[in-house]
């Protein structure tokens, strides 16, 4: 079944860094948002997340795909970026074109800490 774009049913922010001077000039990490899309979410399974323990990232966390629409901006979407949605921070772990037709649907792989949202 092909994608339909009416399942793109959560907004989402992405985030990037950037480092700023501050008073004493020193450099200070802070996020600044680069785009609020439309994007469907789908967890992970264990199996999945099983994987990510066996490469060596403990604890308790939630795997999920974000889906969007392909565009310049989501291509230049990296694991330095994040995700936030429903005000949960996610860290990106991967982005990949989809095999929808080219350019059409940008998939994100990101997770968060379950303990924390």
């Amino acid at each position: 079944m092909a994608l339909n774009t009416a399942l793109l049913d959560r907004r989402i922010t992405i985030q990037r860094a950037t480092f700023i001077r501050n008073e004493f000039n020193e450099e200070e990490l802070t996020w600044s948002k680069i785009s609020d899309l439309w994007a469907r979410r789908r967890d992970a399974s264990d199996s999945q997340k099983i994987e990510m323990m066996a490469a060596g990232q403990v604890g308790s966390f939630r795997v999920s795909r974000f889906t969007v629409r392909s565009s310049s901006l989501t291509r230049s979407i990296t694991p330095v970026d994040r995700v936030l949605h429903d005000g949960v921070i996610w860290q990106i772990n991967g982005v990949k074109e989809l095999d929808e037709g080219r350019h059409r649907f940008i998939e994100i792989t990101a997770s968060r800490d379950a303990d924390n949202g």
